[in-house]
């Protein structure tokens, strides 16, 4: 059962935020019916993720594969926006990277030749992606995910990409930083947004209250802020989410705790990233981590992953999201 929270004085939602959520692709075609319940969340926006991957002992990006999910395909990718279109939702095109080496973020290469491999592949990777968003008036495209290693030992790989992209894309640009790592990003001025996963620590309790989630994201909230006024660009949460699971909010990502499900840690870690960042004139928005199509089969207390889905705090996401 659903319940409804009241929301503190403090929180100032605005209805022309990205009010968003992470579209998971689905091994077939999506349906428009399965973005209904989208709607119903009061989202406006939804990122959509095509995957490419990186083998074992390889440097090169492989994608639109037969063996890929069809929604992750270009076929499928191009789908899911016209149908998103057609409900109303805007749409941030994020291309991510998968590897089976271990987190994306770590990749890094032993010889200059592996890097210009990666890099001439990744390139295409990005702009087919890239004229898609274009062919089909995606409002946002993400250059990159996580690749925290790469974007910062190769940041005029990235910058010159960026120019490539905006020679087939006319619409804005950001790139996905994970959050321990935004701040080393030197490309920033050549985007039209900062992106940021936002899987910050901000509390070690069980179950954190709402105020100590609040108060714990007093240092990320400055940091934040002071970089998005230096380079005069606003901040989008490309990701951010929690799973209802004990301590939470203390390393968001950690996939441990399995064996427990807190729904009130859950709650209250979204409720205080909402009122500390979306009556921000700099903060743009940001997208739930994570949404899948088939909403009526998916989530529910039993189920302590990352989803929101028919658990209490989809509500808390609603009501917020539908706040004027």
């Amino acid at each position: 059962m659903f319940f409804l929270v009241a929301f503190s004085a403090d929180i100032a939602p605005f209805t022309e935020k990205m009010n968003g959520v992470s579209l998971v692709g689905t091994k077939d075609l999506i349906e428009s019916g399965e973005l209904a319940p989208i709607n119903k969340l009061n989202a406006n926006w939804v990122t959509v993720m095509p995957f490419g991957f990186i083998a074992n002992n390889e440097a090169n990006v492989r994608y639109n594969q037969p063996w890929q999910w069809k929604g992750e395909t270009t076929a499928g990718i191009k789908h899911t926006i016209v149908l998103a279109k057609k409900n109303n939702l805007k749409i941030l095109l994020k291309p991510h990277l998968w590897t089976h080496r271990g987190w994306i973020g770590d990749l890094s290469f032993e010889q200059e030749k592996d890097y210009n491999i990666f890099e001439d592949t990744y390139t295409k990777f990005i702009l087919d992606f890239a004229e898609i968003a274009e062919e089909t008036g995606v409002e946002v495209f993400c250059i990159g995910v996580e690749l925290k290693n790469i974007s910062v030992s190769r940041p005029n790989f990235f910058k010159a990409l960026i120019k490539k992209v905006r020679q087939v894309y006319t619409g804005k640009l950001t790139y996905a930083a994970n959050w321990d790592n935004y701040q080393n990003i030197v490309f920033w001025k050549n985007l039209d947004y900062i992106g940021i996963d936002a899987y910050f620590p901000i509390s070690d309790a069980r179950t954190p209250s709402y105020q100590a989630c609040y108060m714990g994201w007093k240092p990320h909230y400055e940091a934040i802020k002071k970089l998005s006024k230096g380079n005069n660009k606003k901040v989008i949460f490309t990701e951010f989410g929690y799973r209802n699971i004990d301590f939470t909010a203390k390393e968001p990502w950690f996939e441990g705790h399995s064996d427990s499900y807190n729904s009130m840690a859950q709650i209250n870690a979204y409720r205080a990233i909402f009122a500390r960042f979306w009556g921000e004139t700099w903060f743009a928005g940001g997208f739930v981590w994570k949404w899948f199509p088939n909403h009526s089969n998916t989530g529910g207390t039993a189920n302590n992953r990352f989803t929101p889905q028919n658990k209490p705090a989809e509500t808390v996401i609603q009501t917020f999201y539908g706040k004027k």
